[in-house]
């Protein structure tokens, strides 16, 4: 049972990193449901063990942000965006400035995945009809949103496991993480024009319709007013979780649009892939061995209890199995990590999710969606300014975190 356990966790976690099975039309999602069942159908994994596994107030907060973003994507407000974006200036470089800087505040409020899978395709179409290399903006879209998710413990799906984890205080980190967050931003921009000075000279076609695309106000309104609410249960004692179901639920009610529209837009894949990590790392933590690993990387100092640890970590395990399964399975074999390892353990994670284009799925889903879109971005075209972004993020991060006490170096 235990030789199954394992090779299950391995094979689940290396084709995290891969991204797919080769030669089989299989996705990150479909490895771990796979390696799921196989779990459960030996017996190593019960049914009421895998249930007990699963994070459920993480899920709730997730899928309730979720409800949220579809009611800003209905209403008209992403494509309102992407068009204000891409036609904010005829000069590349504030076009780029006004991409990083509205992509990344979004990101901050709203889940970056759900961002970028609704914003990619509408700025690739504003900038293609302008004649414009969608490439450098694709970048620097991929690179704010993750930088800008760092802000906050609902940014992105591992701050929120993190969040609810360690009970971290919600405006406490905010402040805590607002500095290196802008600092990223601004190195996420500086990054994509030192590495693509030929691809921001060309000049937007002047000719090009600009008209806003329409827009339900009061639905628009109706998201904006579950916002500050959202915002102002956060201030009292109401679990985070309860606040934001509380609030999609007053989005549900809706005469015009349908339930089962906002539901259906909610990321179901990424949901499903939350649930199968907690239950394979909970098998592979049921056979000993981890705790036995564990032990062994204390003895030599390589457990992320120092930033000059955790750092190097984050880069690997992010850039490979990717930066949620990280956190899933540091979460699970070290459950009792302090506040302030687990405040570092947000901001880094995110950060280094913006080396390389498999670094988070948020990249993914850029590279993805912009396929669908006509404009491709490969994976050198990424690793260009994201190895620059990336470790000036860190760097800056590493010494914030370190000049506050915050960790140890």
């Amino acid at each position: 049972m235990t030789t199954l356990a394992v090779t299950v966790f391995l094979l689940v976690y290396l084709g995290m990193a891969l991204g797919r099975v080769p030669g089989l039309a299989i996705d990150r999602t479909g490895v771990a449901l796979l390696g799921l069942i196989v779990l459960l159908a030996s017996g190593d994994l019960s049914l009421d063990e895998a249930g007990r596994a699963v994070d459920m107030p993480t899920i709730a907060l997730l899928f309730a942000l979720m409800i949220l973003s579809a009611q800003f994507e209905m209403s008209g407000f992403y494509g309102l965006v992407a068009s204000r974006v891409t036609h904010a200036a005829r000069n590349p470089r504030l076009l780029l400035l006004a991409v990083v800087l509205a992509t990344g505040a979004l990101s901050a409020v709203l889940s970056n995945d759900v961002v970028v899978f609704a914003l990619t395709p509408l700025i690739c179409a504003g900038l293609m009809a302008q004649g414009l290399d969608a490439r450098p903006y694709l970048v620097g879209l991929a690179g704010a949103v993750n930088a800008g998710s760092a802000a906050t413990l609902i940014g992105n799906p591992q701050n929120i496991l993190i969040g609810q984890a360690g009970g971290l205080d919600f405006w406490g980190y905010i402040l805590l993480a607002l500095p290196p967050v802008l600092l990223s931003l601004g190195f996420v921009y500086g990054a994509v024009l030192l590495t693509w000075r030929k691809g921001l000279r060309a000049t937007p076609i002047a000719d090009v319709d600009l008209s806003s695309p329409l827009v339900d106000r009061y639905q628009l309104a109706k998201g904006l007013v579950a916002v500050i609410v959202l915002i102002g249960l956060f201030l009292t004692p109401l679990p985070r979780e309860l606040s934001a179901l509380a609030v999609a639920g007053f989005l549900l009610l809706s005469r015009k649009l349908s339930s089962r529209e906002m539901i259906g837009a909610a990321d179901w894949h990424l949901l499903l892939l939350f649930v199968c990590l907690f239950g394979v790392t909970a098998a592979f933590a049921k056979t000993g061995l981890a705790q036995e690993g564990l032990k062994e990387l204390a003895d030599f100092g390589f457990l992320p209890e120092r930033l000059s640890v955790m750092g190097p970590l984050m880069l690997a395990a992010s850039n490979t199995i990717g930066n949620v399964p990280t956190i899933i399975l540091i979460l699970k074999l070290l459950p009792a990590l302090p506040p302030g390892t687990l405040t570092a353990l947000a901001l880094l994670s995110t950060f280094a999710g913006n080396l390389l284009l498999t670094g988070s799925l948020c990249n993914i889903i850029v590279a993805e969606r912009a396929a669908s879109a006509g404009a491709r971005l490969s994976f050198l075209d990424f690793a260009r300014s994201g190895v620059i972004m990336t470790l000036a993020s860190m760097g800056v991060t590493i010494w914030w975190l370190w000049f506050l006490g915050v960790m140890p170096l």
